[in-house]
């Protein structure tokens, strides 16, 4: 969670690196996804640093702005808080997440991708860090997912997966190989 203004810095350039991106801003056009990020970072510290009255103000304008730039432009419905550094969205596409979601530090997510709760409980799941989430993925209740995980495409995920370092994959999700999530993942990050 961003706490300061250092915390701002080193979550946008995790995100940066995350994104493949070796420009230090983003272009007006065709940047449209590491320009939602950058807005969501924004929120995020405004909504959890700035007390007083003008910097809930701002964190208010500027969280308004987050939900009407990811229905609008690129289908995303994340709230702020939810993702920890690194997060790389891969494309655009619907992408919806459950305010109490937790998601750690480097993921890589997908088009298509739901972390919801069900039953009309409020608890959503709790993903480590090192994270792949492929395309088209249901990641549904309150569940664990360990670090280091990749989860396949098309996956309905309903039950917690707590040992690191595989991949889970299929519907109902099980899983498939010992193979770890780093090779889909930026090198940058340096997760080893």
């Amino acid at each position: 969670m961003i706490e300061s203004k250092a915390d701002l810095k080193r979550y946008l350039e995790q995100d940066r690196i995350a994104l493949y991106k070796t420009r230090k801003k983003p272009r007006i056009a065709g940047d449209e996804i590491w320009q939602y990020e950058i807005l969501l970072r924004k929120t995020e510290y405004y909504l959890n640093c700035k007390k007083s009255f003008f910097g809930k103000a701002v964190g208010i304008w500027l969280h308004y702005r987050l939900r009407k730039k990811g229905r609008k432009l690129c289908g995303f419905h994340i709230p702020p808080n939810a993702f920890e550094e690194g997060l790389s969205i891969a494309h655009w596409g619907p992408i919806v997440v459950h305010p109490s979601a937790k998601i750690g530090k480097n993921c890589r997510i997908h088009q298509c991708v739901t972390i919801g709760a069900t039953n009309g409980r409020n608890e959503a799941a709790h993903i480590g860090d090192n994270c792949f989430i492929g395309p088209c993925t249901s990641i549904i209740g309150d569940i664990k997912i360990g670090n280091d995980i990749a989860i396949g495409a098309n996956s309905v995920v309903t039950k917690s997966f707590e040992d690191n370092g595989i991949t889970i994959a299929g519907n109902p999700a099980k899983k498939i190989s010992d193979n770890n999530s780093h090779s889909n993942l930026a090198k940058a990050l340096h997760l080893d």
